[in-house]
């Protein structure tokens, strides 16, 4: 028992500790009082659910309810009726309910303080550049946007108007993959040589996801992102060059978006990451490769269900809930200025780059440099 409240009373200590730095960023931000400020710190964040489809239906406002610093207090969609009953299902009020049209008057709703953007990668950009005009913080989801001049827009105007934004990637929040980084990042596997990655799914027919303006570059950019970011944060860098191939069908599904492509990054260390994707397979694995070992994840960036094996041994990690650690790592950011974001906007930003350099190079046939 002696040790127990030894624990508990460390434990306190690093919690007021922790407190008492996100107050001193208030009070220095706001000019308002100690009180006032540590009040505002152990309050919970007010999220904005703008896009009511699938995944944030069934996954992002379900696992709300595990936050700890994070809360939803409005809904933004097009479809009124759908907005009232999920409204009516998570306790949020009906005068915090809003329409694409009207979006723009959460400015007056001090209650909102971060918009989750899960909509369509082609809304994106405008969807983002709204909130943060409405002087929210934004989530937004992966890919970040239809191309890198509307991510360079987003991270400009969040810079501009003084507030977060965060891509949703989840796997920089899931245990298994939490453990996979340290892995390569504390040599365990020696030195890594070669990391691969294939990631995709198949499409059962046309939808937004084969409309360039709406679904983004396509496969690559949807699902294939998965791949360009394990191979990213499994080497610890960003690359240096970047090889591409396309893979053509004549199927009407990808008239205007990409199916299969094939892309090889050359990182500083020499490592050779090598990814694949498509909407006519289905994948979600990496191997990761050193002189001393090998780490094998399938699935690998999956919402459950993660089989990680380090040189054949299964590897056992405690799962925790990657959504609710997600949400609540940007609310204290929010909360704690100097709190530095995980998946920042220029993250997504890197990566919508990368994708770029991939068709390229598909295009021009040649290895294109990547700064």
């Amino acid at each position: 028992m002696v040790g127990d409240n030894q624990g508990m009373a460390e434990l306190t200590r690093r919690d007021l500790i922790a407190g008492a730095g996100a107050v001193a960023g208030t009070v220095a931000l706001t000019g308002v009082t100690s009180l006032e400020a540590f009040a505002q710190a152990e309050k919970p964040v007010g999220w904005a659910i703008l896009g009511l489809g699938g995944y944030a239906n069934n996954q992002i406002l379900p696992n709300m309810k595990y936050c700890k610093k994070s809360k939803p207090v409005a809904v933004i969609s097009g479809s009124p009726d759908k907005a009232r009953r999920i409204a009516g299902e998570y306790g949020i009020s009906e005068k915090a309910i809003y329409s694409y049209d009207n979006m723009d008057s959460i400015k007056n709703n001090p209650e909102i303080e971060v918009v989750y953007v899960i909509t369509p990668p082609g809304t994106h950009h405008e969807f983002t550049i709204r909130a943060l005009k409405a002087g929210k913080h934004v989530c937004c989801e992966k890919p970040m946007a239809s191309n890198s001049k509307e991510c360079e827009e987003m991270v400009a105007e969040a810079k501009k108007a003084g507030k977060r934004l965060q891509i949703g990637y989840r796997c920089h929040f899931e245990n298994y993959n939490k453990e996979a980084m340290r892995l390569c990042a504390t040599g365990a596997l020696g030195r890594i040589r070669t990391i691969r990655s294939d990631h995709g799914f198949t499409l059962g027919g046309p939808n937004w996801h084969t409309s360039r303006k709406l679904g983004g570059f396509g496969a690559i950019s949807e699902i294939g992102v998965y791949a360009i970011q394990a191979l990213c944060y499994l080497a610890g860098a960003d690359p240096l060059e970047v090889w591409g191939s396309r893979e053509k069908t004549d199927s009407p599904l990808f008239k205007e978006v990409e199916d299969v492509n094939h892309f090889n990054l050359l990182f500083p260390t020499g490592i050779q990451g090598i990814g694949a994707t498509a909407y006519t397979w289905n994948a979600n694995n990496y191997r990761v490769m050193g002189n001393r070992g090998s780490l094998n994840a399938e699935p690998a960036t999956g919402y459950g269900g993660h089989q990680f094996r380090l040189n054949g041994k299964a590897i056992e990690v405690e799962p925790n809930n990657m959504w609710a650690d997600q949400m609540d790592h940007l609310s204290e950011c929010v909360r704690d200025p100097q709190k530095t974001l995980i998946a920042p906007g220029e993250m997504g930003l890197r990566d919508i780059k990368i994708i770029e350099a991939v068709l390229r190079s598909a295009e021009e046939k040649r290895v294109v440099k990547f700064a």
